[in-house]
């Protein structure tokens, strides 16, 4: 795996040396999104207004021997005031939030992504029209979703399309050190070792196939990823990796998904960190949807989302969070009318919290 990742290192510097670009052209696209959102429950009583925005900027261009390049970046409202500030509403700096610059050749895609890029297929399943059940600012807080390689920085390789039979992709990333760094000749953060670090590095995989013979509209899918040992351990019960398959399904109006996701976290087996009864072991994800376009501007869906907190001994139960959402997306032009409802039990995996239940009008411009 590690020679494969420094070949395309080698082959991306190589190209580098020996190709010149034209100048690219330049895009600006995103969103902006207003929410009025609606929570019930126990401890979930609101109702709460918001407006984000994302903005995308990227160039694009061709070399002389006919390599193509494309880079982008994404700017978001900052999560933090500007320093010295105490107005934390109007004073909120813009973040580069996702950069990435690739080569394309014949031989495939090569690129550099800062904290973007994420390989992971547990959400390739999901036909909402709006968003996931736990991905509408609902109250499942703490969702144990599989990791995934953008929250790093990362180099990939792409195979070209066409390579495989079958409509076939096969993308792999390396991520050299989980430490923050991000600009250029960036040095890096100092590292401090630590139980809580999940490994020195990461290696995530992903491999779809989306035109199997005599099924069409069927596709399916599967990734992985594992870190390179933590060496602040002296010794590991159990190393974090996760891992996800998914099948859709489109016929007509209709279109159906099923995923499935194991998360296991990272088990320190030193004296010095004992094991106890609510020491999480591992996390099961199962998500299944539907969708049904009415006309090309309407759509309605459904989705539920089960993930089990599983625990290192059977004296602890498991805990599953399940969360369900029916949702009305209605398209005009560049701007998306969306409505869901949402339904959530053993929310944030505590069995006292009851259910709580969600409703969220979304208005969405796209520009």
């Amino acid at each position: 795996m590690k020679n494969i990742i420094k070949t395309v290192i080698v082959m991306l510097t190589s190209i580098s040396l020996f190709s010149s670009a034209s100048a690219g052209e330049l895009s600006v696209s995103g969103t902006a999104k207003a929410t009025y959102n609606i929570t019930s429950g126990k401890s979930n009583i609101g109702k709460y207004l918001g407006v984000t925005n994302e903005l995308n900027f990227a160039a694009a261009g061709e070399l002389d021997n006919g390599f193509t390049w494309a880079y982008s970046m994404e700017l978001d409202p900052g999560a933090t005031a500007v320093a010295g500030s105490t107005d934390t509403e109007s004073t909120q700096s813009a973040q580069n939030d996702d950069t990435k610059l690739t080569l394309t050749m014949p031989y495939g895609t090569v690129g550099v992504f800062i904290s973007e890029g994420g390989l992971d297929v547990e959400d390739a399943a999901s036909q909402s029209v709006y968003a996931r059940p736990t991905d509408t600012g609902d109250p499942s807080s703490g969702t144990g979703d599989n990791y995934t390689i953008d929250a790093y920085n990362n180099v990939q390789y792409h195979t070209p399309a066409g390579l495989i039979p079958f409509g076939t992709s096969f993308k792999i990333a390396y991520a050299p050190d989980l430490d923050t760094y991000g600009s250029g000749d960036a040095s890096g953060s100092v590292r401090t070792l630590g139980l809580a670090k999940i490994g020195d590095n990461a290696t995530e995989v992903q491999l779809k196939v989306t035109e199997i013979p005599y099924a069409e509209g069927l596709a399916v899918g599967a990734s992985y990823i594992e870190f390179g040992r933590n060496v602040a351990l002296a010794k590991s019960a159990q190393e974090a990796e996760s891992g996800a398959v998914f099948v859709t399904y489109a016929t007509g109006p209709f279109s159906l998904g099923v995923s499935a996701a194991a998360k296991a976290v990272n088990l320190d087996d030193n004296a010095t960190t004992a094991l106890t009864a609510t020491t999480v072991e591992h996390y099961d994800q199962i998500n299944y949807s539907i969708a049904y376009a009415v006309n090309d501007n309407l759509s309605v869906s459904y989705e539920h989302e089960e993930d089990t907190k599983n625990f290192v001994t059977d004296a602890t139960s498991a805990i599953a969070q399940k969360s369900e959402s029916i949702q009305l997306g209605y398209t005009m032009g560049g701007m998306t009318l969306a409505l869901a409802h949402g339904k959530y039990k053993n929310y944030g995996y505590d069995t006292n919290a009851g259910k709580a239940n969600q409703t969220l009008f979304a208005a969405t411009m796209a520009f």
